[in-house]
């Protein structure tokens, strides 16, 4: 799993690179929001710890602008802040967990456990139904008991669409979840990857909302 960490204090920041690298975690630890956002253009990121009195752009202003450009990267709040409006503000800014400091760095691994169940962020089987699935280790569509190796882009976006499974995904969406800003896709490319998609998975599997997006047809 990759994790973007936004926390300005070193010491505390170094512990919590340290503990989560030995959990077997990918971190990338950055220290003010704008740099934050900037690495979040450049990679793509499982899981957000951030904490809200940072440097520059703080935690709420950076999940508040991710938010508002459709990047929806699981978020956990780390911080000293503890009123419950400061509690409201974080979750209405959609935050997935909010985190209290001091805390027992068990008690972050339990939160951090407990999202990647919830979003399948550790698993490397990702369920399509009950005869299909994505295997994250090889970036294969298993079909029926067939491999089909697939390319990065069309596994991240079968994995993106399952992971919005009952949502109407725009055009919007799905590009800044998918690729970087420096590399947006034209609309003939994008067109391109679903026809793909649509050839692996069959033509039923995506449907287009002319002018507003796609839709998963799955349960």
């Amino acid at each position: 799993m990759n994790i973007l960490l936004l926390e300005d204090d070193v010491i505390l920041s170094e512990i919590l690179c340290e503990h989560l690298s030995e959990k077997g975690y990918f971190v990338s630890s950055v220290f003010d929001g704008e740099e934050a956002y900037e690495m979040i253009l450049k990679k793509r990121y499982d899981l957000m710890l951030l904490d809200v009195n940072v440097p520059l752009l703080s935690g709420f202003e950076l999940l508040k602008l991710l938010r508002e450009q459709h990047v929806n990267i699981p978020t956990i709040f780390i911080t000293s802040l503890d009123s419950a409006l400061d509690l409201k503000k974080g979750f209405d800014l959609g935050c997935d967990d909010y985190l209290k400091k001091p805390f027992e760095l068990l008690e972050l691994d339990a939160r951090i456990e407990h999202l990647a169940k919830v979003h399948n962020l550790d698993n490397s089987q990702i369920k399509i139904d009950e005869q299909n699935y994505l295997d994250k280790a090889t970036y294969e569509l298993v079909k029926n008991g067939n491999r089909v190796k697939l390319s990065k882009k069309d596994f991240e976006i079968i994995e993106y669409f399952l992971s919005q499974k009952g949502s109407i995904v725009s055009h919007a969406q799905l590009i800044a979840n998918i690729w970087f800003e420096s590399e947006v896709p034209s609309d003939a490319t994008l067109r391109t990857y679903i026809k793909n998609i649509r050839a692996h998975l069959g033509k039923d599997f995506i449907t287009t909302i002319k002018g507003v997006g796609y839709r998963v047809n799955i349960q």
